[in-house]
């Protein structure tokens, strides 16, 4: 376990770069001009939910039921099948390209060895990210964020990417680029357990929507949330259940709650009686008919 005094002061020290760079955005935001005006938990993940009420969901590393996670295959699939939301992974390579990589490593979901950090875009497009999950994948390439953002384009479902790591500023510039020239700000939100990722996305785009990945929620939540200038959290079901008086103080304060993953119908009515507004789920397929039940 972590020394909790060296915890405690990384965290203190982790808050005040991410409020440094924040500052450092807003005066360059003001320099330079009027400050566009960001997308709206309400536009992006429609009005808080109240008890009882359908969460939307979220198909997690895209139909990764019927096909290769995170794979454009996968994606395609979501997005046939009309789940409102697609969850992604992406990851930075050695050479600063962004791909889409839950592991911190390619060995699970590719024929290859290595961290993603330390591998070039050209070596891990070479890699095979389909074989794993059935011989009819094979020779499927691990997607850039590009080709995901192009599929997204042409659909009418919205995305949500999680971040992997820490990010630089010229990472997160070149994201919030690609995000813009897609005009998709108002159709995606991007998430980090990283407060300092997400300070640099900030300032290179104050229009995209973010959220703070939690695996435990903080004593103040809404605290920690301003802090790194969130719309809401994306956090572990457990950490709800075992504090669900955090959805209706975010609720208080216009900010939304998603948990993750969630498979089985007993967990699904737990986040659907906390009156959570998204899930992120293995078997969305599942759940809407689940909601489409209980709604009944």
């Amino acid at each position: 376990m972590p020394d909790e005094a060296a915890s405690d002061d990384r965290s203190r020290m982790q808050a005040l770069v991410t409020v440094c760079v924040l500052a450092v955005a807003s005066i360059a935001i003001a320099l330079l001009g009027a400050t566009p005006a960001r997308v709206s938990t309400t536009e992006l993940m429609g009005d808080a939910r109240n008890p009882g009420d359908a969460a939307f969901v979220a198909s997690h590393r895209g139909d990764s039921a019927s096909a290769p996670e995170n794979t454009l295959p996968a994606i395609e699939k979501a997005i046939a099948g009309g789940f409102p939301y697609v969850e992604v992974d992406v990851a930075l390579t050695a050479d600063g390209h962004a791909v889409l990589m839950h592991d911190r490593t390619v060995k699970r979901t590719t024929n290859g060895v290595g961290a993603v950090a330390d591998l070039t875009l050209a070596q891990i497009r070479a890699l095979d990210a389909g074989s794993w999950f059935d011989p009819s994948f094979a020779g499927t390439p691990v997607p850039t964020l590009g080709e995901f953002l192009d599929v997204l384009a042409d659909s009418h479902a919205k995305g949500l990417i999680e971040l992997k790591g820490e990010w630089d500023a010229a990472g997160a510039e070149r994201l919030a680029a690609d995000i813009a020239a897609r005009g998709l700000e108002h159709h995606v939100a991007v998430a980090s357990f990283d407060a300092r990722t997400l300070a640099h996305l900030s300032a290179a785009s104050p229009v995209i929507h973010r959220l703070a990945i939690f695996k435990v929620v903080p004593d103040d939540v809404v605290a920690a949330a301003r802090t790194m200038g969130v719309g809401g959290i994306l956090a572990d079901r457990r950490t709800i259940a075992e504090r669900p008086e955090v959805v209706d103080e975010l609720h208080e304060q216009g900010m939304r709650v998603v948990v993750y993953t969630l498979n089985e119908d007993v967990q699904w009515l737990e986040a659907t009686d906390l009156g959570v507004d998204g899930i992120v789920t293995d078997d969305p397929g599942s759940l809407y008919a689940w909601q489409a039940g209980a709604s009944r």
